[in-house]
Formats: structure tokens, sequence, C-alpha cells
């Protein structure tokens, strides 16, 4: 934001930004999802204004295996529903496990149905799922939702503003499928794009109108950061070809070239320009008031642990 006020998006739409300093409004919703980490329960503090945890940890492992199942028992002082999400990292291995009638799918779906027994619900979270598996994802959720019975069953997908070809996450296929969708309205920018908001007031708006339009209300959690994120530059950690080497002892005026163990190597001192973009209880609330003003039942944290603690104070759970 940068210290303006306010944002505008294409379609000209205002936002009120509230300048720090000033009284923030208590944002009320009917749901109010937030992601631990395990070994992170301690995040967990009482009286949270929180209606569901979704307890992060599990993965699958490179031979199609269910691993590293967190503990229920180590948060049963939350009284509200947990959910057991589960990420699967890397194409290839989205690949493997997704593939039609192979034993290691049929084994995934086993092992997931029965990790969720003492939980209340499930989440797939895959994030790396190849192109041209769509239609498998699809029917691997279709299973899940067959062998879950009550168990509320959501998925986290990726953030859009519009519908695009081909794409794995369809929203209007996966719907029918699952109790709620948490679309990630973050990392609009990311590690290695240019530097920018993790989410800016603009393109949560589009990816809430997108979100509204083809998920609808009754099914729709919007995701929100708690992390910030700093771009350094130049950034130095890289590999060099030989002849930036010597322009970089040059340029440093480099005078030790030591040699460890028969390799050269030496250090020198350089000025990083940082510019860092993180989220506080101001820009927070002008992003959870935008999504109440159009009708946003339930909102979702990544995660417990990295939130300014004053967000606290202007949430709330309606009918509590």
């Amino acid at each position: 934001m940068d210290g303006d006020d306010e944002a505008e998006d294409d379609s000209g739409f205002v936002y009120e930004i509230p300048p720090p300093g000033s009284n923030l409004p208590v944002s009320e919703f009917q749901e109010i999802w937030a992601y631990v980490v395990a070994d992170k329960e301690a995040a967990i503090k009482p009286g949270l204004p929180i209606s569901d945890i979704g307890y992060f940890g599990a993965e699958v492992s490179s031979y199609g295996n269910l691993i590293d199942v967190p503990n229920r028992k180590k948060i049963r002082n939350f009284h509200g529903r947990v959910h057991l999400v589960v990420a699967c990292n890397g194409r290839a291995l989205s690949h493997f496990v997704l593939k039609h009638d192979s034993p290691e799918r049929k084994a995934l779906i086993s092992d997931l149905i029965a990790a969720t027994k003492d939980y209340d619900g499930l989440q797939i979270d895959f994030e790396n799922i190849p192109p041209k598996d769509g239609e498998p994802y699809l029917s691997f959720l279709k299973e899940l939702r067959a062998g879950l019975g009550n168990k509320m069953f959501s998925v986290a997908l990726a953030a859009r503003t519009k519908k695009l070809a081909n794409d794995v996450y369809d929203y209007e296929k996966i719907l029918p499928v699952v109790d709620r969708i948490l679309v990630m309205a973050y990392d609009e920018h990311w590690s290695s794009s240019a530097a920018g908001p993790i989410a800016s007031l603009a393109w949560c708006k589009k990816v809430a109108d997108y979100s509204l339009k083809v998920i609808g209300k009754d099914k729709l959690i919007m995701g929100l950061p708690f992390y910030g994120r700093g771009w350094g530059k130049p950034n130095h950690s890289q590999a060099y070809v030989y002849t930036s080497i010597e322009r970089i002892i040059k340029e440093n005026n480099v005078k030790n070239i030591r040699h460890e163990n028969g390799i050269p190597a030496f250090d020198y001192t350089a000025t990083v320009s940082v510019k860092v973009y993180y989220e506080d209880e101001y820009s927070l609330s002008a992003r959870m008031e935008m999504y109440k003003s159009l009708g946003v039942p339930a909102i979702g944290f990544w995660r417990l642990g990295q939130e300014t603690p004053a967000v606290w104070s202007i949430l709330k759970l309606a009918n509590k």
C-alpha cells in the first residue's frame, strides 16, 4: 500500500484503508479457519475466535505413502472442528499418486480415510499437479468423498481471477465434490517474482468476485496471509561463471583470496537494498472488511504463530 489511504481496482471501486492509529471495526464471520503446523501447537491460544483448525504436517512420501500425520490429541483443548491437512509436493509425485488404478493411489486413499478417523474433516492441499492430470485429480477427490461419509471434506485451491483453459483446479468441476473450498488468496507476489504485496486489495477483490461467482457463498473460504516477504537487490545467492568471479574481485577490490582444501574462496561485503511487504492489523482489517462487504461468510489464515496479536481484537465469530 506504500502509505496510501485507499486502493482502486480496474473497475474504479475504491477501498478505504484505515490509517495507522485509527479505531478498527470488528469483522464478523460465520466461520474463521486457521492453520497450525505440527510442533507449533502453542500458537493456539485460549479464547481465539476460531471455528476450524487445519492441522498441517501430513504429506505423501516419495513412495506414495501417507506420512507425518499429526496427533490430534496435541490440540485436545481446542473445542472447534479440526481438519487433517494433507500436502503433496512435486509435480512428478502428484502424477505418480493420482494415476488411475495404481496400487499407490488405492493405498493412499485408504490411508487418508483411516487417518481422518480422529478428525472432523480432511483437507487436500495438492499444489503441484501437472496440467494433464486434472481428471485423475477430480476422480481422486470423488473417491475420497465417497469414503469419508459424514466427515467434512475440503480442498485448498490456488487463487483465480477468471476461468482458465484446461485448469487442474477448475472451481466449477471441484465444487460439487467438496464441502468447502479454501481459496489461497495470497502469494500474488512470491520469492522469485518482482517485489510486491503478498495479497494486494485490488487483486483480492478480483479473486473474491470470481470465487463468489463460481463457488458461491455456502462453500467458500477466502484465505488470508499472516506472513510477509522481503526481496533483496541485488541477490548475491547465485552461481557464477569465471568471468563474473573476476569482475566481482575487481569491483569489490578483493585482496585476500585463500584456498580451503585446495578450493579458492574469498569474502566481501556488499550493500543490499531490501524491500519488505507484510501484514498488520490495518491491512488485515481492510481485507476482512472488504470480504465482509462482498458477502464472504468464511475466512482462513495461513498460519497461526505468524500474526500480529492485534488481529484477534478485531475478529468475531457470528453468534458468539
